[in-house]
């Protein structure tokens, strides 16, 4: 393997099935002092691996078990809860992050009531230092295969019966401006929405196994306690590489999303799939985690594991997941405050994204919360909880000058002839990034097609500087920059739609040709990943030094 400046190599990557148990004993729980406000929070956020998180697992599963046996009907019901999630998600934009923090702060009340645990919080699971499923998240109802998921999902039939008429009543209670979203959203009524459920696409006429939300039982989740560790695709993607990466950029929002820690900003965190673009982190651990869970390249064309789709917060580990990812963003928050930068989005922007409201939200006393807007649940203190330090605390104290780079020293649009993108790239710049201790200095912005209905496959593998033969390529290739991964259904794209990618640039040498003169040319390319699907055409490609 080419020897690489990361401190993080890509043999490291490959190292999940042996290392992975013994590097949660391992590796420390504990970080850098928080810095914030939240040092004095009621409730903690624990590692899964720590005792604190393992308690909390404990409560729930109790509180799983409870909620799989409420009524359909009753809000707090298991599957209800997901629905919350299909009808008003946001993914691919702005309002990510901060819709995700308000859908978990209210279930983790409902938890926290329903386990008649008061101190409960929900454990993150780290899975940059464990690269695997926590083993606990295969005992009992911690794993959607349990047979206590069984009487609601062991085959479509029952899972209709069981929820679609408390669903249909429920959407016939909603009120002019939840409708409004909906339709935003594409769910302009309530069958267009459960063809989502059941993977059915109005264009073609036909099931798409790949757009189905609902999952078997027994093949609700793909990784299973005898095979719960990640392929070496996910685990590069949330790498110490990765997650650096994408803790580096400096201003909340821009819309070169190379140089922004979120993905696109539209006009409704409803808005349908097309003018997403994806930061690293949404793009890359966020995508990848859920789509590997779920099955995308072992069980291709699908259908898939609740993961992989809208309705993924039937599987308990959604919410250790999105723990984490909520964690980062905390993270990253704490940086900037470290370093006297903005942590928010910027005056002429706030009042649009403060002002977003989230309409579908339930309490923990099983009520539905009403009108919500983001600048609402924005902060952690409104659900007053803190986190137990992880991987990429010590990068709050890295450096702490009031310095903001707007990233201006390279920007390099490419020329596109035969899906490949073709760039002349500073040596200079490139010499930088491979020196560069952690993260990326050079980061390319990619526009490619959407996946549709008609084109399923959704995970992409990044070569920088291939040569012409080859067609696909593994972690260990210096030419491998990563895989872009679509996550969720396929159906929502307009045509001709395109989503945009903020791929960090590989710390291969090998990957970069004639390093001595000024310029070096860098060509980019797209193919399916594991293999299999159609090659899609490079809409535009830039590389940035960030």
């Amino acid at each position: 393997m080419p020897k690489t400046t990361s401190p993080f190599t890509r043999r490291d990557f490959l190292k999940t099935g042996v290392a992975a148990a013994a590097g949660a004993a391992s590796l420390p729980l504990t970080g850098r002092a928080f810095i914030s406000p939240m040092q004095t929070a009621k409730y903690t956020r624990y590692n899964v691996m720590s005792p604190g998180g393992q308690k909390a697992l404990q409560s729930y599963a109790v509180a799983v078990d409870r909620m799989l046996k409420l009524p359909p009907t009753q809000p707090q019901n298991w599957f209800r809860n997901a629905f919350i999630h299909i009808m008003d998600c946001p993914h691919g934009n702005w309002w990510f992050y901060v819709w995700h923090r308000g859908f978990m702060g209210f279930f983790e009340e409902t938890v926290r009531n329903i386990s008649g645990d008061s101190s409960f919080a929900f454990p993150y699971w780290d899975w940059t230092r464990l690269p695997e499923i926590p083993t606990g998240m295969f005992d009992g109802p911690l794993t959607p295969t349990d047979l206590r998921f069984e009487p609601y999902t062991r085959n479509f039939s029952v899972f209709t019966s069981f929820i679609q008429p408390a669903m249909m009543s429920y959407w016939n209670s909603l009120n002019p401006a939840q409708r409004v979203q909906l339709n935003t959203r594409g769910y302009t009524s309530f069958d267009l929405m459960w063809n989502d459920i059941s993977g059915y696409s109005p264009s073609l006429k036909q099931g798409v196994s790949g757009n189905m939300a609902y999952a078997i039982t027994c093949g609700s989740r793909y990784l299973s306690r005898d095979n719960r560790g990640f392929d070496a695709r996910t685990n590069y993607a949330v790498s110490q590489f990765i997650i650096d990466s994408g803790l580096a950029p400096t201003q909340f929002y821009n819309p070169d999303v190379s140089l922004s820690f979120n993905s696109a900003k539209t006009p409704s965190h409803n808005s349908p799939a097309g003018a997403n673009s994806f930061s690293i982190l949404e793009g890359y651990p966020h995508n990848k985690v859920h789509n590997y869970i779920g099955g995308v390249g072992p069980i291709d064309p699908g259908p898939y594991g609740n993961m992989t789709n809208f309705l993924s917060p039937v599987d308990p580990i959604f919410f250790l997941h999105h723990s984490n990812m909520d964690r980062l963003w905390d993270v990253w928050t704490r940086k900037q405050q470290a370093r006297g930068l903005p942590w928010g989005p910027s005056p002429a922007d706030k009042p649009a994204y403060d002002g977003e409201l989230f309409l579908f939200y339930v309490n923990g006393r099983g009520e539905y919360v009403g009108t919500t807007r983001a600048i609402d649940v924005f902060s952690m203190q409104r659900f007053d909880y803190k986190y137990e330090p992880g991987y990429g605390d010590d990068l709050i104290e890295t450096t702490t000058s009031a310095v903001d780079d707007k990233g201006s020293k390279a920007r390099i649009r490419g020329v596109v002839r035969a899906n490949t993108a073709t760039l002349a790239v500073p040596s200079n710049s490139i010499r930088e990034h491979l020196a560069e201790p952690r993260g990326a200095s050079l980061v390319a912005e990619i526009s490619v097609p959407h996946p549709t209905d008609s084109s399923p496959t959704r995970e992409f593998d990044v070569l920088v500087n291939a040569p012409a033969g080859v067609t696909t390529a593994d972690v260990n290739s210096p030419y491998y920059a990563g895989t872009i991964a679509f996550f969720g259904n396929m159906s929502h794209a307009h045509p001709g739609a395109e989503a945009r990618f903020a791929v960090p640039l590989p710390k291969s040498p090998q990957a970069f040709q004639n390093l001595g003169a000024v310029n070096s040319t860098v060509n980019i390319r797209i193919v399916p990943a594991h293999g299999r699907g159609r090659t899609p055409i490079i809409k535009s490609a830039i590389v940035r030094s960030v």
